[in-house]
């Protein structure tokens, strides 16, 4: 079972909160991207955009924070994070 964790943070106190899990048989990075996609709809937000030190804080640690410059339009809180919390 893979699971990713999304949360919302605003002057460092959580928001919302959501789990995704997938159990299908897909790479893991289609998994993430399928769950941060289910995330997005979940809190009414657009994708995110993959920033370089997104990309290198995920491969590391498998967690990072969207900040509000990730997303083009205005939004209400002070980043996203996405962290796996589960994996195959």
């Amino acid at each position: 079972m893979f699971q990713l964790w999304g949360k919302l943070w605003k002057q460092n106190s959580l928001l919302n909160d959501v789990t995704i899990s997938d159990d299908r048989e897909d790479t893991r990075t289609h998994k993430v991207f399928h769950a941060l996609e289910e995330i997005c709809l979940h809190f009414d937000l657009e994708q995110p955009i993959w920033l370089d030190a997104n990309v290198r804080e995920f491969q590391r640690h498998a967690k990072t924070r969207f900040g509000k410059d990730s997303f083009i339009e205005d939004v209400d809180f002070d980043y996203l994070e996405i962290q796996i919390i589960e994996e195959d």
